[in-house]
């Protein structure tokens, strides 16, 4: 009988192959003092000059072709909208020469757009944050950062609008802009940061372009993916009505693929704020600056009084652009009276005409001096420093035992792997996986880091992500159990996670720095914090998601509550928890890069400095580095995944 049964040669043969690997690479760690050197580190020989032939190329686009021409005519026309915005959110003195506002009539004009969008909750978040802004005194480096948003987000939405109907309506300009959006969106912030300053220099404008670039592939996605998702019936509905082609694009495909456009514009506002507060490291004024400079001086209360601005900013542009998202459009009476239409116009109307006249009256309406602005800063410095002085035998003692029997072996033990075994183990994970179309994607993203001459710096990087993910996991998945068992507990447990996710990465410096210092305990502080999020929301929408009638089934087999965990809910809920693995492992390596700020000797320490030098090269292929470790194992989890929920049948 077991003639009968069809073989599957390659289902059989993909976890002998890995273990042959696996047992390769053993060899090969085992055998390691017998190993010639280019085998424990490419030959300087076999290291290619990438950053060389950049180099060559940005030079012959910038000089030979001219092109620094275009990109300083365009950062000319930017610059020149950049001066309204900033003559009239904070008196820049440019045209129009009108500004700067009153404060209050900017909050006023917040809370009814809040109102319009969302109801009195959303109003007096929005006009409380611009209240907040205004009475701590922090008003212009508000300003300076939201001036700057105001103008690069809609670029960025326009610029991926276009985009992504083109990706959507040929199928090769999707096929070309895919490969480059999954490397766009997984390299870090300071790779954008580096051609851009080569090319236009230092200050707002830079700061504007940077980030364009960087918030404008999530808009592309979502466009494309919502005029996709557009149904056949309704584009035959617009085509029986006699619309054009470019008719049924406006009025039909676009109408009807809003939300996930206006998702997009979310996206591209969230990620505007988390690059404008990172761009202060290429002389962008503003939150961004002023908060670099505290924590350079380790101020921690004035650092958490900016970065409770931060935060209050980011949640009411993500909560704005959310509401604007799920809002349909209404259709009122045409009988009834204007007024009766638009109260929130009229409202609006009236408080913003109220509040410019008691600006005339009342200086303090208009502007508040920082001499005359609140501050909590003083008794945030008192708490701080006693919360600090009461954990500080225990964050002496934790910082004393990760630095000295985790941190340090593990790095070491990194170093000391010749890069042929990592090379082969990273083959075996992903010939388990995919075969071995799968090992040869994973073996040439790290070989290219191989040859770049970069491999110690990123194996820093890798054991600094692997132990932050590790822990992080120790963490969410457990909270995320947890909630999972209760409606109520995962509906706050979402909205936390939610809260947390708008937050630019910079805030998680400020607590890690206040209770261990600037060292590599910090980083990976920051990087657990970080990265936790994804796993604890992913947790709990797979728990949650598992189909009712098998949870059903299962209860009537009399499986007790821990048999319903471990055998039903985990395992149905593996595919969706290994995307919230996927994406950590993503928020780790943008952690660490940024945290190399307060610590550390890997890839994000060579990025700044790269920075700094206005390197092109250098800072590329470092930041391609990083982008292909996050490629590497997106591609592991994604085709994991896919065959595992094959066999679900999900």
């Amino acid at each position: 009988m077991a003639g009968n049964i069809p073989l599957r040669p390659h289902q059989d043969l993909r976890p002998r192959v890995a273990l042959i690997l696996i047992g390769a690479a053993l060899v090969l760690i085992l055998g390691r003092n017998l190993l010639p050197p280019g085998l424990m580190r490419a030959p300087d020989w076999l290291v290619l000059p990438f950053a060389d032939w950049i180099n060559v190329i940005f030079a012959f686009l910038r000089d030979d072709l001219g092109l620094i021409h275009v990109t300083r005519a365009f950062a000319a026309m930017l610059e020149w909208l950049l001066d309204v915005t900033a003559n009239l959110l904070y008196g820049k003195n440019r045209w129009p020469r009108l500004g700067p506002l009153p404060w209050s009539a900017v909050a006023v004009s917040m809370a009814a757009l809040g109102w319009w969008l969302g109801g009195w909750r959303l109003a007096a978040l929005s006009g409380g944050t611009f209240v907040w802004i205004a009475v701590m005194g922090q008003w212009q480096w508000a300003m300076e950062t939201l001036s700057v948003i105001a103008i690069a987000a809609p670029f960025s939405v326009l610029l991926g609008l276009v985009m992504g109907i083109m990706a959507w309506r040929w199928t090769w300009a999707a096929k070309l802009m895919n490969p480059v959006l999954n490397v766009a969106q997984s390299l870090p912030h300071f790779a954008y940061m580096i051609p851009v300053v080569v090319f236009i220099g230092v200050g707002p404008k830079a700061g504007a372009i940077v980030t364009i670039i960087f918030s404008v592939p999530p808009m592309i996605r979502m466009t494309e993916l919502g005029l996709r998702k557009v149904p056949e019936e309704v584009v035959e509905s617009g085509k029986m009505g006699g619309a054009t082609a470019w008719q049924l694009l406006r009025k039909v495909r676009i109408p009807t693929a809003r939300t996930e456009i206006l998702i997009g514009v979310n996206q591209v506002i969230m990620q505007c704020l988390a690059m404008v507060v990172l761009a202060s490291f290429i002389g962008m004024p503003g939150l961004g600056q002023k908060l670099l400079q505290l924590l350079q001086a380790l101020k921690i209360g004035l650092s958490v009084e900016i970065g409770i601005t931060i935060v209050l900013i980011a949640v009411v542009l993500d909560r704005l652009s959310k509401a604007w998202a799920m809002r349909q459009p209404v259709h009122h009476d045409e009988t009834l009276p204007w007024a009766r239409r638009h109260p929130v116009l009229v409202v609006w109307a009236l408080a913003l005409v109220a509040a410019f006249a008691l600006a005339q009256i009342f200086p303090l309406l208009h502007q508040v001096p920082r001499a005359q602005a609140l501050s909590v800063a003083g008794p945030l410095d008192v708490l701080v420093d006693g919360f600090i002085r009461l954990v500080d035998p225990v964050t002496t003692w934790l910082r004393w035992f990760l630095i000295t029997w985790v941190l340090i072996p593990l790095r070491d033990g990194m170093l000391w792997l010749p890069f042929t075994a990592v090379l082969t183990g990273i083959a075996a994970a992903g010939w388990s996986v995919g075969g071995w179309r799968s090992a040869a994607v994973v073996v040439a993203f790290f070989g290219l880091i191989a040859l770049s001459g970069w491999w110690d710096r990123a194996m820093i990087t890798v054991y600094m992500v692997g132990f932050s993910v590790f822990i992080a996991a120790l963490i969410g998945l457990p909270l995320g159990i947890w909630a999972a068992r209760s409606e109520t507990r995962a509906g706050r447990m979402l909205l936390l996670c939610d809260s947390l996710q708008t937050f630019p990465s910079f805030i998680y410096l400020i607590p890690v720095v206040m209770l261990f210092g600037v060292n590599d305990v910090a980083v990976v502080a920051a990087v657990v914090t970080f990265a936790a999020v994804p796993l604890i929301r992913y947790t709990i929408e797979g728990l949650r998601g598992v189909p009712a009638e098998l949870v059903e089934a299962a209860h009537m087999s009399g499986t007790t509550r821990r048999q319903m965990l471990w055998h039903v809910r985990l395992p149905m809920a593996l595919p969706v928890m290994m995307v919230g693995l996927n994406q950590s492992v993503m928020f780790s390596l943008f952690m660490v890069i940024i945290a190399a700020f307060i610590g550390t000797q890997d890839l994000g320490q060579e990025l700044q400095r790269a920075l700094s030098a206005t390197d092109v090269g250098k800072g590329l292929v470092l930041g391609l580095a990083v982008a292909f470790m996050g490629l590497a194992v997106d591609h592991l989890i994604r085709r994991w995944s896919e065959s595992r929920s094959a066999a679900l049948g999900l």
